[in-house]
């Protein structure tokens, strides 16, 4: 018979936790009777959005890039909540930059190009190699399952627009890491998930003008409108407490198929 899980009781490390999907995953999370750890960059405001949430949720000022302070957080899970069951990947950056700009004669930065794939690659990877050390710790249940990785790519990994190509590529190296990670972590119990979302209201799209929204809502097939953060949130949820789901990458994006 098929285990029912809930994520009541569960205890879930989220990075980019302070705005966006982050911070709607932990809002969710710990509605529903989770405990979860706020990971940000110091200069965020995780620290209020932690206090503002409560006795459930606490504060882990880090950089996903940084082995020790990534190992901090993990230990602070163990410390604070006692286990770790949850890892939700949001943690992200972009620029917009075309592979050469032909008016000024310029090659895109390879600096930028490093550091977006530094940060939304090697950063979610760094968060995963580390965790499943500390998720294999837990008692296994009847399903022999410890825990869950849910990681964020994005629809640019597979339509990837002009001046996406390093933004594309670091989101296309997470979907493409997916499977052989749940391979990996296969043996211990844990399963790894990938969001792949679409066009949001995060903070980022919520800055640009009026007019440029209301086009990009208008892409969208159906709903045709910006996806809201807690529906990120609510998928989640649904792949945590689903243990079927392993190995896959599904795209949230009201059937949107990005143009040039």
């Amino acid at each position: 018979m098929a285990m029912i899980r809930s994520v009541r009781g569960m205890v879930a490390l989220v990075t980019g936790g302070a705005s966006g999907l982050g911070r709607a995953t932990i809002e969710r999370l710990t509605q529903q009777g989770a405990r979860a750890v706020l990971l940000d960059v110091p200069t965020s405001e995780g620290e209020i959005i932690a206090k503002g949430i409560g006795k459930d949720c606490i504060w882990a000022p880090a950089d996903v890039t940084s082995e020790a302070e990534v190992q901090r957080s993990v230990s602070l899970a163990q410390e604070k909540f006692g286990r770790l069951d949850v890892v939700v990947n949001c943690a992200g950056i972009a620029v917009a930059v075309k592979t050469y700009n032909f008016s000024k004669k310029a090659p895109h930065s390879l600096e930028f190009f490093q550091r977006i794939l530094q940060v939304n690659t090697v950063g979610t990877f760094n968060v995963i190699r580390l965790a499943a050390g500390e998720m294999a710790k837990n008692e296994a249940d009847a399903d022999g399952h410890r825990g869950v990785i849910v990681n964020t790519a994005s629809v640019a990994a597979f339509d990837g627009q002009v001046g996406q190509a390093a933004y594309s590529a670091s989101k296309g190296a997470i979907v493409g890491m997916t499977l052989p990670i749940a391979r990996d972590l296969s043996p211990q119990g844990i399963r790894v998930v990938t969001i792949a979302p679409g066009i949001f209201a995060t903070p980022m799209v919520n800055s640009l003008p009026d007019k440029v929204r209301t086009f990009l809502a208008r892409q969208v097939p159906f709903p045709c409108r910006l996806g809201d953060p807690s529906e990120f949130a609510h998928l989640v949820q649904s792949i945590v407490e689903n243990p079927m789901l392993n190995g896959e990458v599904i795209r949230l994006d009201g059937a949107i198929r990005m143009q040039p």
